[in-house]
């Protein structure tokens, strides 16, 4: 199982980024997606979350109406689309899956990070 999580990098406030999470190693389609972040000092929180459909989005208070989360059924890829971005968005970005059929909360499985700077 791997994510691949890539797109990060240093921009100014007010830019945008697009980040991107190819999965290999289980059945895509299968799974919820999430991205989550984890600044310095701080607790991980989730930012976004997508249904195996494409439905089902949901996202943490601070970046509604600036991010969109959203995925590729056919390139197995989830990507974060971050607009209008500020300098607290700064943080480490991780993406996961979570089966469909679990019915825990939990996610299964994690990629590594992409960290997001965003200078003032």
């Amino acid at each position: 199982v791997q994510l691949q999580a890539s797109g990060g990098g240093l921009v100014q406030a007010g830019g945008s980024l697009r980040l991107s999470c190819a999965a290999s190693g289980f059945t895509f389609i299968s799974y919820g997606m999430g991205w989550f972040r984890q600044a310095p000092g701080k607790e991980r929180e989730i930012v976004a979350a997508i249904g195996w459909s494409g439905g089902g989005t949901k996202y943490g208070d601070s970046v509604k109406g600036r991010f969109t989360i959203f995925r590729d059924n056919v390139k197995n890829t989830v990507y974060l689309q971050m607009n209008s971005l500020k300098p607290e968005d700064t943080a480490v970005y991780f993406c996961a899956a979570r089966s469909r059929f679990s019915t825990r909360t939990q996610y299964d499985y994690w990629g590594q990070g992409t960290l997001v700077t965003v200078s003032s």
